[in-house]
């Protein structure tokens, strides 16, 4: 265990000023030496989600051949993810896992002898197909089932493994478009599909499920290549649609782009997009009552909550209509919105009734930008973020990696997995609301190589069939003790994991109070601002943990001062060493010479600390 020796600044009793911006020419405006603090009053938020991408999770072959079969390149089953699996996830420090593309979508490989119909790869993206355009939302991928004909029952054995396990099951809705082609072949008896009794005669009816193009017949983007240009049965140009629908990202013609979301439609749900945006919602439009039905079947399935997918492109009133009804079918069940609108966060969360809602433009793109070194981004931008988001901070999920963005180990982001301790810690400990880890992230998996659909882009792959190196080495044929990792590499899983245990067990950081000290440390000489971010958490004045990190791939020698309430209070505590919460590191502090000496440590390149001051 090393030592080090920790002396505190002489402070006075802080004033608390609300900033309006977080640069060291706006701070010298203000007076010196004082703390921006955020108290949150509701309770109990957070949590750890672990999204996997169910189909990758389980593969463990490795041959990746770019745009390679389902025979070639292999494909995760529910049934992979076993009672090892789960609790390696668990142990990681997750409470929930989101399986991500459950929900049966098109896909180009043949399932006709299980009477599934064959999709059409002129309206497919990838061979193994996207996710977020659904083909049936009363059935499951059967490209994750061992036998097809049972593969429903494989996923629900998978819900109640993973609730054995002590973990809660996510999975996605998708709400704003379905697959051109969608078509239940397996809905209850009752239900009635998309589109089944619409006037296809108009381009808007409230009653419609869908949007039209009258007199128009629908053609495949001139440019798309399904498959790379590799043969297949249904890949001849074509695709009957009579008239065409509006496609998924809206674009309103017969012949979209294959830049638009061309392999999907939109969902019609009583707003007029073709002409004014007005909305139609008395009577209650058709499409409400069909999703209504579908999360309800879900729910009913001991299905915990829905990631509900570019949830600003629906309605807010549709929200606030719909999971309060679910919600009486399970009180516990959670919504998250992705949704990149800052100007609609508080209708989705007010008038919406969403729980949580991705903070990708806030608090995502500011730590991407300050582990990339780009634009001149520095940590003193955090406080202007959180600020912004001051009344809401606990129902922002908060993450570095998912499905839609790079890795951070990939050289398109950060390069090297270690730029994700400073990141990770500040996602998971600035607010009480949840945080998110990806699947291989915990391991470095740097989304390499092209795959097909995919580029070489430091995304992993959603479209092809593919393993993913670096998680299969944690996989380890099944046994996920990640016997293959390298010793960097469990090493930092063992940092995830213990950052994650650090956060759900710590009050502080639980539901604390925040107390930002970057703004008081603007004019320090010895606080490098650009790269070192600090903060406490406080819980009810009993409990206090110190946060610092550190940005930059060279230590850094930090002066950091922190408020004199918070130095009385170790005193009365005699509070003579502190302990890292996230590794062996404790500081031995000399009590007399706190009100006289000034605070020194050295954070080391990527480094994170959590003190427990007491």
């Amino acid at each position: 265990m090393q030592t080090l020796r920790l002396t505190l600044g002489v402070l006075g009793i802080f004033t608390i000023l609300q900033l309006s911006s977080c640069s060291k020419n706006d701070q010298a405006q203000t007076e010196n030496n004082t703390t921006e603090k955020m108290a949150e009053d509701e309770k109990g938020h957070k949590f750890v989600v672990y999204q996997m991408m169910t189909r990758l999770f389980g593969n463990t072959n490795t041959t990746n051949v770019p745009w390679g079969t389902l025979k070639e390149n292999g494909v995760g089953k529910f049934n992979d993810i076993n009672d090892k699996a789960l609790q390696g996830i668990k142990d990681l420090g997750a409470t929930h896992v989101w399986y991500t593309g459950v929900i049966e979508h098109a896909v180009i490989t043949d399932y006709t002898k299980f009477d599934i119909p064959l999709d059409d790869a002129d309206v497919v993206k990838g061979r193994a197909g996207s996710p977020y355009a659904i083909k049936d939302y009363y059935d499951v991928n059967p490209d994750m089932a061992v036998e097809v004909p049972n593969r429903m029952k494989e996923f629900e054995s998978l819900i109640q493994r993973t609730h054995d396990n002590g973990l809660k099951v996510l999975i996605d809705f998708v709400p704003n478009h379905v697959a051109r082609d969608y078509h239940s072949d397996v809905k209850p008896e009752g239900v009635e599909d998309f589109g089944a009794t619409d006037n296809t005669t108009v381009g808007f009816d409230p009653q419609n499920n869908f949007y039209y193009i009258a007199g128009e017949d629908f053609k495949v983007p001139s440019n798309y290549k399904p498959l790379g240009g590799k043969p297949f049965p249904t890949a001849d140009g074509k695709f009957k649609e009579s008239p065409a629908k509006v496609s998924g990202n809206g674009a309103v013609t017969a012949q979209p782009s294959e830049h638009d979301w061309f392999e999907t439609v939109r969902l019609n749900y009583g707003v007029n997009h073709l002409e004014n945006a007005s909305k139609h919602f008395d009577p209650v439009p058709s499409t409400w009552k069909k999703t209504l039905e579908i999360l309800t079947y879900w729910t009913n399935k001991g299905v915990d909550g829905f990631r509900c997918d570019m949830a600003e492109m629906v309605p807010v009133e549709f929200w606030g209509w719909m999971i309060p009804q679910i919600q009486k079918i399970n009180p516990d069940i959670i919504f998250i919105a992705e949704i990149y609108n800052p100007n609609a966060y508080r209708d989705y969360i007010h008038e919406g009734k969403f729980d949580y809602l991705y903070d990708k433009v806030g608090m995502y793109d500011s730590l991407r930008a300050v582990m990339s070194h780009r634009d001149g981004s520095t940590a003193e931008h955090f406080t202007q973020v959180w600020k912004g988001m001051e009344d809401i901070n606990n129902h922002m999920l908060r993450f570095l990696e998912n499905h839609d963005e790079q890795r951070i180990a990939s050289p398109d982001f950060a390069g090297t997995a270690k730029a994700g301790i400073p990141g990770m810690t500040v996602s998971a400990t600035l607010g009480t609301g949840p945080v998110m880890i990806y699947f291989g992230q915990e391991v470095g998996e740097p989304g390499k190589g092209a795959s097909g659909f995919s580029n070489d882009d430091g995304r992993t792959t959603i479209f092809d069939y593919w393993g993913v190196p670096e998680h299969q080495k944690w996989v380890n044929g099944h046994q996920y003790d990640g016997g293959q990792l390298s010793e960097e590499q469990k090493e930092l899983r063992a940092f995830y994991t213990q950052l994650m245990k650090v956060t759900m067990e710590e009050k502080a950081l639980q539901d604390g109070e925040l107390i930002d000290l970057q703004p008081i440390n603007l004019d320090n000489p010895s606080y490098d601002t650009k790269y070192v971010y600090s903060y406490i958490r406080l819980h009810d004045k009993e409990e206090a943990v110190l946060v610092v990190t550190n940005f930059s791939d060279e230590a850094k020698e930090a002066h950091i001062v922190i408020p004199d309430d918070i130095q009385k209070t170790m005193k009365k505590k005699d509070a003579s060493t502190i302990q890292d919460l996230l590794g062996n590191t404790q500081l031995g502090i000399d009590l007399e010479e706190a009100s006289t000496k000034g605070i020194k440590m050295e954070i080391p390149a990527y480094g994170a600390y959590i003190f427990k001051l007491y």
